[in-house]
């Protein structure tokens, strides 16, 4: 189990720490709805797991392979769903890795691998995810 503890610090805005690591992230409101835009919204760490999830997967497949995904870069692009209720709609993300670094036998199975992080599995099915895979080759 992890813990972490949320602080509501007024103003739209809240401070998080990671109980076992006493790591912190700052939360504000975005713009669109209020808020000040000063850090990271709710919905922004929602796509940054994801993005950070399909890349920590697919890092761990690729050391069980002995494939060197240094240099990966992983773009993530939020939508809001522009209905109601307010919710994502999209999180587009890019995956590019550096030329020489997946051979092609190999590459079809680590992109099934970044669909499987728990992030990604965790969604709901209205919120569209598609991925892209780009190798610099």
């Amino acid at each position: 189990m992890v813990s972490m503890h949320i602080t509501y610090q007024g103003k739209n805005k809240s401070m998080a720490v990671h109980d076992s690591s006493g790591t912190v992230i700052y939360t504000d409101a975005p713009v669109d709805v209020g808020g000040g835009g000063s850090s990271f919204s709710p919905t922004d760490l929602v796509a940054t797991a994801l993005a950070t999830c399909v890349g920590t997967t697919m890092a761990m497949f690729a050391d069980r392979h002995e494939i060197d995904l240094s240099g990966m870069q992983i773009h993530v692009t939020k939508e809001m769903f522009t209905g109601t209720p307010r919710r994502i709609g999209e999180l587009k993300t890019t995956v590019t890795i550096p030329a020489g670094r997946v051979p092609a036998d190999k590459r079809e199975l680590l992109e099934r691998v970044g669909h499987t992080c728990p992030v990604y599995r965790s969604m709901s099915p209205e919120v569209l995810m598609p991925m892209e895979f780009i190798y610099e080759d």
